[in-house]
């Protein structure tokens, strides 16, 4: 599975500067106007992962595929946006797809970029987007309610939806977050969020846009952010985009070396990377042949069929056994061969639960 993540916020917060800055290209505009991004702006960038260099330099294989996270900038949202203002009902429908949110909110002063107040209040900029969320929803909601209403007539099966479509538009109506539902694990509210994709329930970081100075020490921008965030279960990350975005060309050394004269041990990447991984409860494993070593990417928990299927659905359908070594275990013997030798190679079956770093060979017939 490839990571997709939406990139959000007010306009001119940072965020097609954001999206430069994590995809080490100018693939975005960047300019100082509101709606200046119109069309959502991707990229898919590689997951640089150490343990699969690793692996590479010890196989001496050809080919390093890394796993990927498609970025989305989506244009700034605006009060209203979901009634169409800023064209925002057209915004709105690139978030749906996206597996979890990045919110960017300014935390900087300067006088020569427009915001759509005096100054910024992250508070304010994060309710507004916020609400835009929820009323997309609650929107949605409602066309769910109006189907379901003539569904049950002739479908009992579908009145437990249709008491749930109730109870999260009372939800809702109290600007209450699909994502802060009390019962999550409820069945019917399970097929509603997988069949509607709330834009309220997907998770999300947010990236406090500081400028060089407030990445030593939170500035009173963040320290509110943060407050906020606190009070969603929320993460933030500290990030000065237009720093990143100058630094985008320098080698990954380089790169370490400038990030850490300002004060910041990670980049904006990795720290998306990492808190996002752990947000999705997602975990990474590798495959290898004489062409390539490849990571690939599934949640926490996943059997090992269920990982199978992420490489190829007859892998999964066909699967017979998984022959596992632990990357650590791997890298101590060289080669493949030899673990097998020393007895360090398992062989798990259907209920094998794959944890990070594992390398896999799987065996499938079909």
């Amino acid at each position: 599975m490839s990571l997709n993540i939406a990139i959000i916020g007010l306009p001119n917060v940072g965020k097609s500067t954001t999206f430069n800055a994590l995809v080490q290209a100018q693939h975005a505009a960047a300019e100082n106007y509101p709606f200046c991004t119109i069309e959502p702006n991707r990229a898919i960038v590689p997951i640089v992962d150490p343990r699969l260099d690793a692996l590479a330099q010890i196989t001496g294989v050809p080919n390093t595929i890394y796993a990927t996270i498609e970025f989305v900038d989506i244009a700034g949202l605006v009060r209203g946006a979901s009634q169409g203002e800023g064209l925002g009902n057209h915004f709105l429908g690139h978030i749906r797809d996206a597996d979890a949110l990045i919110h960017v909110v300014r935390c900087f002063d300067d006088e020569n970029i427009v915001h759509i107040s005096e100054r910024p209040q992250p508070r304010l900029d994060v309710e507004i987007v916020n609400t835009e969320l929820i009323l997309a929803d609650l929107q949605q909601l409602e066309r769910k309610i109006e189907r379901l209403s003539t569904q049950v007539k002739g479908d009992r099966a579908a009145i437990p939806l249709l008491a749930m479509t109730a109870k999260l538009q009372d939800h809702l109506q109290l600007g209450r977050p699909i994502s802060a539902y009390p019962d999550q694990h409820n069945d019917a509210f399970l097929t509603l969020r997988h069949d509607l994709r709330p834009l309220s329930g997907k998770p999300v970081i947010y990236a406090a846009n500081v400028d060089e100075d407030g990445l030593a020490q939170d500035n009173p921008y963040v320290t509110e952010l943060r407050q906020v965030a606190a009070g969603q279960d929320a993460r933030v990350i500290k990030i000065c985009a237009q720093l990143e975005a100058d630094m985008a060309g320098l080698t990954p050394a380089e790169r370490q070396e400038f990030l850490e004269l300002a004060g910041a041990s990670e980049s904006g990447l990795d720290q998306i990377i990492h808190h996002g991984y752990r947000l999705l409860g997602l975990i990474s494993f590798f495959t290898m042949n004489e062409q390539e070593v490849r990571a690939w990417t599934v949640r926490g928990g996943a059997t090992a069929p269920q990982a199978a299927g992420v490489i190829h659905t007859d892998f999964e359908r066909g699967f017979i056994r998984a022959e596992v070594l632990p990357h650590d275990t791997f890298v101590h013997h060289g080669r493949w061969t030899s673990a097998r030798a020393a007895g360090a190679l398992r062989i798990e079956g259907k209920e094998y639960i794959v944890q990070d770093g594992d390398i896999i060979y799987f065996r499938f017939n079909v």
